[in-house]
């Protein structure tokens, strides 16, 4: 099997004059915040780790790109690029000059189906046709035919094998002569040079009525070649194809309703924030928005993971994949389709498929040498066998065995399967991984710290009543509170009818503060509210309103733990885990909700800073630390983490800071991406040791002359196969998820504290 599966990507080939290309591509690209532009292109040439290398190698070295990275397993290459530095042609003509073809995604001509995977089919027909027939009359020539009938069989034979290796060899042959043409070396071209050698010196021999031929092996060899690259091709489209399955859930167009009551079919990328879109049942929701008008049921499945519909309404926000399954619904567009939901889900998908891990640049650096080593290796073989046992025959065999057999396909593919592999698993469970690396580093995890309120909590704390103060400073306090996304002020807001307060600014893991008639309000924690002194007997937590400084009122406020929580903790303490609550709340509520989830290290009255230096603390002492929070003020805890994860509800920065990001509103979500990543990078050292391996046996058992071209064939596609397969084994198995080990009514009837 061979790590370079060909394959065109659907995409509209770029005109040929300068100036078209300049204002194509710069219209095909989009802006990025710090005024760069990004564009994709595909790049259906593109074979294994040197290709990779010479790509990104001849665009890095543009002074007008900031980076390029190419994606083997989607063909493509993203590049940022600043606009002002250089012509946009010049990215083309980079990847021109390497001898490699660009194109423009054309997401429309995903239905015209699966070209790829027809050629190979009919080329391995072709070669499988083929050599079943030579097959036949070399079973003759074995069994003792005479040589006016064995040279007949042998020109029969030509006539079978020219035709076919013509054809069956086009994937091979084409990327061979593109590399060749531009002055490089890829995998390709051993092997079409091994090809051609069998098929030459079996002419030889056939028309100098010698006694043996090869075709059987020539053709033979094609069919095992091609039977691997067929199964790698089709072994990375089902592991790639929860990416696939996401993209083919953004519906192409949307009707939008205009002021004037105008309906109209716009396509979604032109659906700007503010457009005012109709949904009707069945459809789905092409970007992130919220209803205006209408109720109906949602299917919140690829958002929550919940198969039971939800009933929305006016003011309910729906995400980008949402399906609408019963009324009409009429929403305003909260984020263009490129910001959406779904489009973050895809981009976190692809991104893990084409992150540079260290496992990762290991493999590609010693793919990148592969080429000429190989081919010096089979020249000493040439040599040796030639002037030292003096069959120049034998001599040729056994170069050819040495250029099939040394393919490190195994290597190339060791380390991006197990990561496709793995990402679409942990998509399936409803988590989104950013990179390999991270995956990487969650396998070296020694500590969880998990934030507190709407990550071991519900996140969705009950105003229980006004501990302190005038009541008629509630609507002061409401008014603040709108302005605030944390739980505890959408709590306080939920009860208010009345307007937001004007130039309020939010302080994150303190609270918020506006200026009114003179007089400075604060709504937060008692520090942020000078009320360190005062003491309270309510239950829950505390919010504080200050006015210039001095508290005037306190309101109080319950969550409950989730129900899962326990069994979780339990979990991952029982895997040989530290775990660690890190919350900005009072002493009482955190002691309490860690004496329920059976945490020993509860640490509380963090602010974002306290958060970070802990974290700080942990490395030095050479922990290596999984954050899980979901708030804005986690975010600096979640960037220095060792690893990080957020729910998707999370705020956008910590969705940003986040490694990992899962939808389901459930922490089952933490133990089941720590064991497959565990399982992960033993798949990784397994493939690299299988890899080893094989290479160290094969390698020296070729140059020796033990083994045939079509020994060595089947020896490299088994190779690659064993490693694949290895990779898929993530797809099942694995430890079980946690059960609660006691009923989990109780604990939800039991309210714990929040934050």
């Amino acid at each position: 099997m061979s790590c370079c599966a060909p394959g065109a990507e659907t995409a509209a080939e770029l005109v040929t004059a300068p100036e078209a290309d300049d204002e194509t591509l710069f219209a095909a690209s989009k802006e990025l915040k710090d005024g760069t532009r990004q564009i994709d292109l595909a790049l259906p040439d593109i074979h294994c780790a040197a290709c990779i290398n010479t790509v990104e190698g001849a665009l890095n070295k543009l002074d007008m790109v900031e980076n390029a990275r190419v994606n083997l397993s989607t063909k493509r290459v993203r590049i940022a690029y600043r606009p002002g530095a250089g012509r946009p042609s010049a990215l083309t003509a980079a990847i021109t000059a390497k001898g490699y073809r660009s194109f423009l995604l054309d997401p429309a001509a995903d239905q015209a189906g699966d070209r790829t995977l027809t050629s190979l089919t009919r080329a391995l027909a072709v070669a499988g046709f083929a050599a079943g027939n030579i097959m036949l009359f070399s079973v003759s020539i074995w069994s003792g035919a005479d040589a006016v009938t064995r040279d007949l069989f042998h020109w029969i034979s030509a006539l079978i094998a020219i035709p076919a290796v013509a054809y069956a060899g086009q994937p091979f042959f084409t990327s061979a002569w593109r590399a060749l043409k531009h002055g490089a070396l890829n995998m390709d071209v051993p092997i079409s040079l091994a090809v051609i050698l069998a098929l030459l010196l079996s002419l030889f021999e056939t028309i100098n009525g010698g006694a043996h031929a090869y075709f059987d092996a020539a053709v033979s060899l094609l069919f095992f070649l091609l039977i691997g690259r067929t199964l790698d091709y089709m072994m990375r489209e089902k592991a790639r194809g929860a990416v696939r399955n996401l993209a083919r859930l953004a519906p192409r167009t949307a009707l939008r309703v205009f002021e004037d009551g105008h309906r109209e079919q716009v396509p979604v990328d032109d659906i700007a924030q503010g457009m005012q879109l109709e949904i009707a049942a069945g459809e789905r929701v092409p970007v992130d928005a919220t209803i205006i008008s209408g109720v109906s049921d949602a299917d919140l499945s690829l958002v929550t993971g919940e198969s039971v519909p939800e009933r929305v309404g006016p003011g309910a926000a729906l995400l980008a994949g949402t399906t609408n399954l019963s009324g009409t619904l009429s929403v305003s567009a909260t984020k263009p389709a490129a910001d959406s939901f779904l489009a973050r889900m895809i981009a976190l998908m692809e991104a893990a498929e084409g992150s540079k891990a260290g496992y990762k640049r290991i493999a590609d650096r010693a793919a990148a040498i592969y080429a000429p080593a190989v081919h010096l290796l089979a020249l000493a073989t040439f040599l040796g066998w030639g002037f030292i046992g003096g069959n120049w025959h034998t001599a040729t065999l056994n170069a050819i065995a040495v250029l099939i057999i040394t393919c490190p396909c195994a290597l190339a593919l060791a380390v991006p399967i197990v990561h496709v592999v793995a990402s679409g698993r942990l998509f399936e469970r409803g988590i989104m991984l950013k990179d390999g690396a991270a995956l990487e580093r969650l396998a070296e995890i020694t500590r969880i710290a998990f934030d507190k309120t709407g990550t071991l909590t519900r996140g969705k704390p009950v105003m229980t009543g006004q501990a302190f103060g005038d009541p008629a400073l509630f609507d002061q306090a409401a008014a603040l509170a709108a302005t605030s996304r944390h739980p505890f002020s959408k709590a306080l807001s939920a009860r208010y009818a009345g307007l937001a307060a004007t130039d309020a600014t939010e302080v994150p893991g303190m609270g918020v503060e506006a200026k009114d008639n003179g007089h400075v309000w604060r709504l937060g924690r008692a520090a942020f509210c000078s009320a360190e002194t005062q003491k309270l007997d309510a239950e829950g937590s505390i919010v504080w309103l200050s006015r210039n400084g001095e508290p005037v009122a306190a309101f109080s406020f319950t969550d409950q733990v989730r129900p899962e929580a326990p069994a979780v903790i339990n979990t991952l303490k029982a895997r040989g885990f530290a775990v660690s609550l890190l919350s900005g709340d009072r002493a009482g509520p955190v002691k309490a909700l860690a004496r329920n989830t059976g945490i020993a290290d509860a640490r509380a009255g963090l602010t974002p800073e306290d958060k970070l230096e802990t974290l700080t603390t942990f490395t030095t002492e050479g922990e290596k630390v999984v954050m899980v929070g979901d708030g804005l003020n986690d975010a600096p805890a979640l960037m220095a983490a060792h690893v990080s994860m957020a729910p998707s509800s999370a705020a956008d920065i910590g969705r940003n800071a986040a490694d990992f990001i899962y939808t389901r509103d459930s922490l089952e979500a933490v133990p089941f991406a720590l064991d497959l990543a565990r399982r992960a990078a033993r798949a990784v050292k397994q493939n690299f040791g299988l890899a080893i391996a094989y290479n160290c046996v094969a390698v020296p058992l070729a140059v020796s002359g033990h083994v045939t071209p079509l020994v060595a064939a089947l020896a490299m596609s088994s190779s690659s196969v064993l490693v694949t397969l290895n990779a898929l084994r993530l797809r099942f198995g694995g430890a079980p998820l946690p059960v609660p080990t006691q009923p989990s009514a109780p604990e939800t009837a039991r309210p714990v504290p929040a934050e």
